[in-house]
């Protein structure tokens, strides 16, 4: 696709076809079968998911992280460096309102390194699953999963 060419530019008149720009906007998403796989941990074994929910979470996740992700950069920006880490994702879900979340995620941001820590001194350097469910104390279908949100009023 030729320089300045934006899909989403409103009244875009283009002799590009219609699957160029689904393509290019398919690579700012999440993987389909990945969000799919997710969905299914937390429903009951028998349960079936849509392909239009399956999309509709693809979707929505992929905004929810590039809307936190934004956020962390602009941290970094305000700070003079260029890379984002994981301190900086749970401090954007912080200013975002999402303390919880962010509180969950500093949490298992912490195990997490810990256990580096603890593999690169071992010879056995075995791979540790670490759940983010278990941080969020969100249960298997049974659990409202509800979790408080504070949003910052504008």
């Amino acid at each position: 696709m030729p320089e300045g060419h934006d899909c989403n530019a409103p009244n875009a008149t283009s002799s590009f076809s219609g699957d160029a720009c689904i393509s290019e906007l398919q690579e700012h998403l999440l993987p389909i079968a990945n969000v799919g796989r997710i969905m299914k941990k937390v429903l009951p074994p028998n349960a079936k998911i849509s392909k239009e929910a399956k999309e509709t979470m693809q979707e929505c996740a992929s905004e929810f992280i590039g809307f936190i992700t934004g956020e962390a950069a602009d941290i970094c920006h305000k700070d003079d460096r260029k890379s984002v880490n994981g301190d900086d994702i749970c401090s954007a879900m912080k200013t975002l309102g999402l303390d919880y979340y962010g509180n969950a995620m500093k949490r298992y941001l912490i195990r997490y390194k810990e256990h580096e820590e603890r593999a690169s001194t071992s010879k056995l350097n075995r791979n540790t699953v670490i759940d983010i469910v278990d941080e969020l104390s969100i249960s298997k279908a049974g659990s409202s999963g509800r979790c408080p949100m504070n949003h910052p009023r504008g």
